[in-house]
């Protein structure tokens, strides 16, 4: 396939005026000005003239499908508050593949999200990565390849719930306590899993030798026996050595820099805080250390923690160097990632900021891919890369402008006006359709 004639946004902060995208095997495979770059024979040609092309859309922080719509207690699945510390649930296990969220967040561009587990708990679970491509579970909706990651949560949302029930936490000193507390015995865990992984490699050396050589080796001695493997321990400690992303639900600067430091201390590092409607205090310090902020454009005020919120934020964020992504947190605000990414642009302008489009474009591209850890694959347009494509009808970044095809993997997925069957059984019968005579 090759996409030819569009403005061609690459995501990664360049476009290309006049562009074509030859997409082979499901991968990128030459993008370039339509000038130099040659349309293969047999290709099938997308006029994409007076129209934008970008990258598919990633949100990096999405309930879809852990509370489907409709929203009825029996779709509420995101949040095990049973127990403040829960690293040992996984939020695919809750996926319902027919949320009809999910038709709807395509429609709107987004290709790719990750699946959190709610705020209630210190430690709320394992996070999965999707690709929204219509399949019968979650497994297969999988973005093969993504590391798993682990939601946190600090702030008002554990010490509400548990306080609540006149269990700790019910203060912002029970969530840090619960929190260390929870890492202090992963840090043991690990260790004991290695002390016995490095014995029972020497065992097996002593065994393979004396039963090699029966007479005249000494006896390889009693096997190693192996701590009870526990689920949610091995989740931290996979933590701590970098297998898992740490994605924390943090508003104020305090706390965000409170993370950082017990990062330090436990030995695990945060991808990425989520909301941060603070992260404008702390923007210098998310540079240097190499934290995203997922931010929304202009949420603030409907709690405490999140009075302090400005506009600006991302812009601001974006400025000192760091990593500025827009996500939604929403069904409704995952249809329109590129409308939030445009105010929180022109927010930033009013404050005097230069920030370009195509900059902005990257705070819902390659920027969420990074701190997703899928950068290598998807998030702009290279070759090599994912075939994970949208045509606009306009520059994205216009409140006016509106998805007209999405591609997954080179594959259409959505075609604005063309009548199409939901995979969602909650949607059938609520679009009109038209059917030829």
């Amino acid at each position: 396939m090759a996409i030819v004639g569009g403005t061609v946004l690459l995501g990664n902060g360049r476009r290309i005026e006049t562009g074509t995208v030859i997409v082979k095997d499901g991968k990128i495979a030459a993008v370039g000005a339509k000038s130099k770059v040659e349309v293969p024979d047999g290709a099938a040609i997308v006029a994409a003239d007076g129209r934008y092309v970008s990258p598919g859309l990633i949100d990096t922080h999405s309930h879809m499908g852990v509370y489907a719509s409709p929203g009825v207690s029996a779709h509420a699945d995101g949040n095990e508050m049973t127990d403040p510390t829960t690293p040992y649930v996984f939020s695919e296990h809750s996926f319902f593949p027919q949320d009809p969220a999910i038709d709807n967040a395509v429609a709107g561009g987004v290709t790719t999200v990750q699946i959190l587990p709610g705020s209630g708990n210190v430690i709320g679970g394992r996070s999965v990565t999707l690709k929204l491509r219509p399949r019968r579970e979650t497994r297969a909706m999988r973005f093969e390849g993504a590391p798993q990651g682990l939601k946190m949560a600090c702030g008002e949302n554990p010490k509400r719930v548990y306080g609540g029930k006149g269990r700790q936490p019910m203060s912002r000193m029970g969530n840090i306590f619960k929190l260390r507390n929870a890492f202090i015995k992963a840090r043991e865990y690990a260790y004991d899993m290695k002390v016995y992984e490095d014995g029972y490699a020497k065992w097996k050396k002593k065994y393979e030798r004396a039963q090699a050589v029966p007479k005249g080796a000494p006896a390889p001695g009693k096997e190693p026996k192996r701590r009870n493997r526990d689920l949610g321990l091995e989740t931290l400690a996979d933590v701590m050595a970098g297998k898992i992303l740490v994605h924390i639900h943090c508003y104020r600067a305090d706390e965000m820099l409170q993370m950082v430091a017990l990062g330090r201390e436990l030995g695990f590092k945060v991808s990425s805080f989520h909301h941060a409607t603070e992260a404008y205090k702390i923007a210098d310090v998310l540079a240097a250390e190499k934290i995203s902020a997922s931010v929304w454009a202009d949420w603030w005020g409907f709690k405490m923690e999140a009075y302090d919120g400005v506009e600006e934020n991302a812009a601001i964020v974006d400025a000192a160097g760091g990593l500025a992504i827009i996500h939604s947190d929403s069904p409704i605000g995952v249809q329109r990632l590129n409308q939030d990414a445009a105010k929180a642009m022109y927010a930033g302008r009013r404050l005097g900021l230069e920030i370009a489009e195509d900059e902005a474009m990257k705070w819902i591209t390659i920027n969420p891919a990074i701190a997703l850890g899928i950068a290598d694959r998807t998030g702009s347009l290279e070759p090599g890369k994912m075939a994970d494509l949208v045509i606009w009808d306009r520059n994205p970044l216009s409140i006016a402008a509106r998805a007209q095809v999405v591609y997954i993997d080179g594959v259409q997925v959505f075609r604005r006006g063309e009548g199409y069957d939901s995979w969602s059984d909650f949607d059938v019968g609520t679009a009109v359709q038209e059917v030829s005579p």
